[in-house]
């Protein structure tokens, strides 16, 4: 324990004096939470609108301004026939047009059969569908208070509430997942280029016939990181709750021991790359191509898991973020304790001893 206070206490320092690798390590979480917060959240908000309202009365006014007033849309042009249709999409700037058609103020009134044409830009679809049912949500709402205090048919309306998420903010989907993506490059990168850098400049065959520990060399280089990671996630949560107004719901324990297991297994898995890598570029490929990659896509952060080939879905079961980005919505958003999630957790922990076995192993075989 003597010798392996003092390497720790030098990784430290070599850590500490480049500011290179502090930026990344500080930077780039800050600058991610924000971006995915708020200028790439998947919200719709201040879509543009243009409005064909050949009618003129008093009800299509009055449902343009609803619609005006929502926080979701703005009525930027009114438009004088159908032929400026084809026109107002092709700028790109309008996402929606409401055609009204005429007589549909006289329709609403006699309570007779009263509809609207809703034309989207389907090149993105997902948006289109959304922006379609907040649009229906509207106008029915309309029709609802319009048909007040008349005589109305016999109808089931129903009430849709969104758990969990009632505001449908992007916040509840970004966090987990930049928060996995994140600490995953923390630990994976920066402690496979930190070993590889050693060997390429010489001093890790010093090391080695030294007589400190192998193993106790490898956990010089983790610790430094480890602690690195708890500070990143810190911040991370405290960003999340302040700026991006996110409440953890489930217990705050829970979720940091997830975390340090998560945390511990990029780091193990870090150490396997660094020492099956002979040069920092080759690590820092098989970091990107080997784990960031398959984070991004087979987490389930950026794309549902459930749509994709059965292929693809099996592979995800190996990928570490994907069990880390359960138990994080679970414990955040959902507020759920270890009862849930203790399956996952299970999985994450047996890749944690796994990955560390077999850096073990593989680091010895390096040393005959």
């Amino acid at each position: 324990m003597k010798q392996l206070i003092p390497f720790i206490r030098k990784e430290f320092l070599h850590v500490l004096r480049d500011r290179r690798v502090l930026l990344i390590l500080f930077g780039l979480p800050i600058v991610q939470v924000l971006l995915f917060g708020f200028a790439l959240s998947n919200e719709i908000k201040n879509t543009k609108v243009a409005v064909f309202d050949q009618d003129q009365s008093a009800q299509s006014l009055q449902l343009s301004e609803k619609i005006n007033q929502n926080a979701y849309f703005d009525i930027i042009k009114n438009l004088k026939s159908q032929n400026e249709f084809e026109g107002a999409f092709k700028n790109g700037q309008i996402k929606v047009i409401i055609n009204i058609p005429q007589g549909f103020g006289s329709s609403l009134n006699k309570q007779q059969k009263s509809e609207v044409q809703l034309i989207t830009d389907g090149i993105d679809l997902n948006i289109a569908n959304q922006l379609s049912g907040f649009l229906r949500n509207i106008l029915n709402d309309f029709y609802r208070q319009n048909l007040i205090g008349q005589t109305q048919p016999y109808s089931v309306v129903p009430e849709i509430r969104m758990l969990y998420n009632p505001q449908l903010k992007g916040a509840p989907n970004f966090v987990p997942g930049v928060m996995a993506m994140i600490l995953l490059i923390v630990c994976v990168m920066m402690t496979a280029i930190a070993i590889v850098k050693e060997k390429e400049s010489g001093t890790m065959e010093v090391l080695l016939v030294s007589p400190m520990r192998p193993s106790y060399i490898i956990i010089s280089k983790a610790v430094p990181y480890f602690v690195l990671s708890v500070l990143v996630l810190s911040a991370i949560l405290v960003l999340s709750v302040t700026l991006l107004d996110l409440p953890i719901l489930g217990s705050l324990f829970l979720l940091l021991f997830v975390s340090i297991i998560y945390i511990l297994t990029s780091l193990f898995l870090g150490i396997l790359i660094s020492i099956i890598s002979k040069t920092q570029q080759q690590a820092m490929i098989l970091s990107l191509i080997g784990m960031f990659l398959p984070t991004l896509l087979l987490s389930g952060f950026m794309f549902p898991i459930e749509n994709m080939p059965i292929a693809l879905q099996v592979i995800s079961n190996i990928v570490p973020a994907k069990w880390y980005y359960l138990m994080i919505k679970n414990i955040m958003i959902k507020g759920t304790g270890l009862e849930i999630i203790w399956h996952q957790l299970l999985i994450l922990s047996a890749m944690m001893v796994f990955l560390f076995v077999v850096s073990m192993k593989k680091f010895k075989i390096r040393l005959e």
